[in-house]
């Protein structure tokens, strides 16, 4: 329930663009089916199109506003999103400008009880997080899409209709020259919590809502205070509640304080009100200098899902496949993953490499990742609201002990975002068991696993090694890999291209020791950076049969 800031201020702190309002080629006869139509040119949206289009796919998005979302909204960027950024070439604006953090700490009643520490190798290549305002987050992916040939940004378009067709669908826009039909062979809906595609479609989100209300807060003030994630629960500034404190770039504090049960949602959004529990929360801090109130929205937890993210030709994404809490910083990044996720099936389908069922492994994946999160997020928010007398006497008990017991102290981690392994899905190749031949499995990441990024002695990473399709990762003091030929062939026969990255093991101490693996060990890795199969010694008819797996050919 988003509340607007009083404009001046808002401006003041950041300079909104006004994108042009094109005019429809469907309103001068054009008569065409798009390969794909993608409705919200939010993150989630905008990252779909650019990774669409980095695979050779021209792509139509259509949003109804002309500018940047208004406020901080979501703010905090993981490592496995930065690497998405980075594989579409965007990710250096991203990092220029964010702030990166390791670290957070919770408080009870005043004292500092836990020290969250987020896992940082020092060959990692990016930090575990970034804290970024969203409107910032926008702009650079607007901009890059602006400048992408194949990206056509239809800005102040708004969705009025959407129909499924034997073909593709047809969207009925309405935009300031007049309403057209806009016909797609494939559709991203990523038009965010209130989606008009699901809702076109009568489709629901289903799932729980919380108790615990959150009134969410930008603040402009200057203070040295480093870079962290600060949690308190039942602190003075908000007795018997909790408050989150973030700091982002250009000055500007994310403050989200707990409202109580009693309390009058709009009584509290009042300026006065806003002022004054800033203000106490301010003085909490030890902040002396003046601040500045510059955007706040109102907030409640849910988990709430599609049952099913593709309906025929329409791909959800985002959170207009899901909404998940705000704890543990899981709602952007899990669309940035759908994203992701879903690009390189739909080129794949699209540009006939693949069969269209392969798309079936898109909802089984991204839902799957959603329902983890529900679990990992809903016991986050159970504990930063409690939605009982019980569970808040638990809670309280636990944080009054980890005061003085370490054990206790696990309970208060967050459980920060991380990237959901695929293992179950039908497009990864499990180690074999022992009785199939397959010896002893490496010990480092598994199929379905993420790829872990580690900087490589030549002064790139293991990510700039990859191609845009699929990898095959060996260590190999030799580009000459017995049975690689074999394993590219079976791919080029279907214009699958693989490229083979031989990594060697006396120079790349890092890849074995985060890998755990020895020389002839072999990882296959499909578009979106997940390990689709491995080998302790290469074997290219295994290969072959991991890759037919990971492309739909042997059924999903």
């Amino acid at each position: 329930m988003p509340i607007p800031a009083q404009a001046p201020e808002a401006a003041r702190h950041f300079d909104y663009p006004r994108f042009a309002v094109p005019r429809a080629a469907e309103l001068d006869g054009l008569r065409t089916v798009h390969p794909v139509l993608i409705v919200g040119a939010g993150p989630v949206g905008l990252t779909s199109a650019l990774a669409l289009a980095r695979a050779g796919i021209p792509v139509v998005v259509v949003d109804s506003k002309t500018s940047v979302s208004e406020g901080s909204r979501a703010i905090c960027i993981a490592r496995h999103s930065i690497e998405t950024l980075d594989q579409l070439g965007v990710a250096e604006r991203f990092l220029a400008k964010a702030l990166p953090w390791t670290h957070g700490t919770s408080f009870y009643r005043g004292e500092a009880v836990f020290r969250l520490e987020m896992p940082h190798a020092e060959d990692d290549v990016f930090m575990p997080m970034y804290n970024l305002q969203q409107q910032y987050i926008e702009l650079f992916l607007a901009e890059a899409a602006e400048a992408a040939p194949l990206v056509e940004l239809r800005w102040g378009h708004r969705l009025e209709d959407c129909v499924c067709t034997a073909d593709g669908v047809k969207l009925t826009i309405e935009s300031p020259h007049g309403r057209y039909q806009l016909a797609g062979r494939w559709l991203v809906a990523a038009d965010g919590a209130r989606s008009r595609v699901r809702q076109a479609l009568g489709l629901a989100l289903n799932g729980a809502s919380y108790e615990g209300r959150y009134v969410i807060v930008d603040v402009h003030m200057r203070s040295a205070y480093p870079t962290e994630r600060r949690a308190f629960f039942d602190p003075p500034a908000n007795p018997g509640a909790t408050v989150l404190v973030h700091k982002q770039p250009d000055d500007i504090w994310r403050i989200d304080y707990q409202l109580s049960a009693d309390d009058d949602a709009d009584a509290a959004l009042a300026d006065d009100a806003i002022r004054a529990r800033v203000g106490a929360i301010v003085d909490m801090l030890g902040e002396a200098g003046p601040w500045t109130l510059v955007w706040r929205s109102l907030y409640k937890a849910y988990t709430l899902c599609l049952d099913d993210y593709r309906h025929g030709p329409v791909l959800f994404a985002g959170d207009a496949a899901h909404l998940v809490p705000i704890f543990g910083v899981r709602g952007l990044n899990s669309g940035f993953a759908d994203a992701a996720n879903l690009a390189w099936k739909l080129a794949a389908v699209i540009t006939g490499r693949v069969p269209e069922h392969l798309l079936d492994s898109y909802s089984p994946e991204r839902r799957g990742a959603t329902l983890d999160i529900f679990a990992q997020a809903g016991r986050s928010t159970r504990f930063m609201t409690p939605q009982s007398r019980g569970q808040r006497l638990v809670r309280d008990a636990a944080l009054a002990l980890a005061r003085q017991h370490d054990f206790v102290r696990r309970l208060l981690d967050p459980r920060q975002s991380v990237p959901y392994s695929y293992i179950d899905s039908p497009l990864t190749t499990p180690d074999p068991g022992p009785g199939d031949g397959g010896g002893v499995s490496l010990p480092g990441p598994a199929p379905g696993s993420a790829l872990l990024n580690v900087r490589l002695a030549a002064g790139d990473s293991l990510l700039d090694r990859l191609g845009a399709d699929f990898s095959l990762l060996v260590l190999s003091a030799t580009d000459v890999l017995p049975g690689a030929a074999e394993l590219v062939r079976h791919a080029a026969a279907d214009g699958v291209p693989i490229r083979i990255v031989a990594l060697d093991p006396d120079i790349e101490s890092a890849v074995r020791e985060r890998y755990g693996a020895h020389v002839g060990s072999a990882w296959l890795v499909r578009p979106d950076r997940h390990i689709c199969a491995r080998w302790t010694a290469f074997d290219a008819g295994a290969a072959c049969r991991a890759l037919d797996r990971a492309l739909g050919r042997a059924g999903v």
